[in-house]
């Protein structure tokens, strides 16, 4: 099984955290090697969140810029600052739906044009998958879910070193009960997504 690096981003209270511990658990539960760590500002009051997630024996929690394999992005301009870390030709998955970071809701700083922003990206990523999280998390029955719609479309892909099965009951066993199955059906409509 290959060493995985993954950089994931996206602003406070899209659950960008949630998903890197969950991520952490389902490998130690099949027993890889997990290393994580995370940078993060105003979470609360919606500020960039990031975070590192290593899997396959790496000693360190930081990736640097150009090393990491895998990009997921819980907010498209947060997905575009977080792509230098991304190795040529690594695989990009973030949600295409915005939700201003504190910047541009300060007015402070622009929010680019979303089809030149995915052009950025997809010249760049080998892969690049570009899915509404917030719109699956609201079918699934909360828009909070729409991190596990992100991580059912990479398993979909086949972009992690475990598929849906892994996914499904890491959700079941360390997410509590009470948002276990909006999460479940988030992640299913995401691998649905992916697949059309």
């Amino acid at each position: 099984m290959a060493n995985l690096r993954i950089v994931m981003t996206g602003v406070g209270g899209q659950g960008t955290l949630t998903a890197t511990t969950l991520l952490a658990k389902i490998a130690l539960d099949l027993g890889l090697e997990v290393t994580s760590g995370e940078v993060h500002g105003m979470a609360q009051r919606g500020g960039v969140v990031e975070s590192a997630l290593l899997i396959g024996g790496w000693r360190s929690p930081r990736i640097a810029f150009g090393e990491a394999d895998l990009l997921l992005g819980f907010e498209p301009l947060e997905t575009l600052r977080a792509l230098p870390y991304l190795v040529p030709g690594g695989r990009v998955f973030s949600s295409s739906e915005s939700l201003p970071p504190l910047g541009v809701a300060l007015q402070k700083e622009f929010y680019p044009d979303p089809d030149g922003l995915r052009a950025t990206v997809r010249a760049v990523a080998q892969d690049a998958v570009f899915l509404p999280c917030r719109s699956l998390g609201r079918e699934a029955g909360s828009i909070q879910s729409g991190n596990s719609a992100l991580l059912g479309a990479v398993c979909a892909a086949d972009a992690f070193s475990f598929g849906m099965d892994a996914l499904e009951a890491g959700i079941k066993k360390h997410l509590p009960a009470k948002i276990v199955d909006v999460n479940l059906k988030a992640a299913r409509l995401g691998a649905a997504w992916k697949q059309r």
